[in-house]
């Protein structure tokens, strides 16, 4: 399966990686190639749980054109 990650450098110099269509599924690494090795287990893990509870695998993301 593929999933779009969103990869971001925090205030402490941290590389964050989110999955949105799968809430709460996050992890970090020093570096950004590392990040996004750890978003997988975290992908893999994530599915895993929601399965096992009976729950859907992923919401719905959508792309949402807004003004500024």
């Amino acid at each position: 399966m593929k999933f779009l990650v969103s990869i971001y450098k925090d205030e402490d110099g941290m590389y964050i990686a989110e999955c949105p269509s799968i809430p709460g599924c996050v992890s970090q690494g020093p570096a950004e190639a590392e990040a996004e090795v750890n978003v997988a287990d975290a992908i893999r893990e994530c599915l895993a749980v929601r399965a096992e509870l009976g729950m859907p695998l992923t919401v719905t993301t959508r792309e949402v054109e807004v003004a500024v």
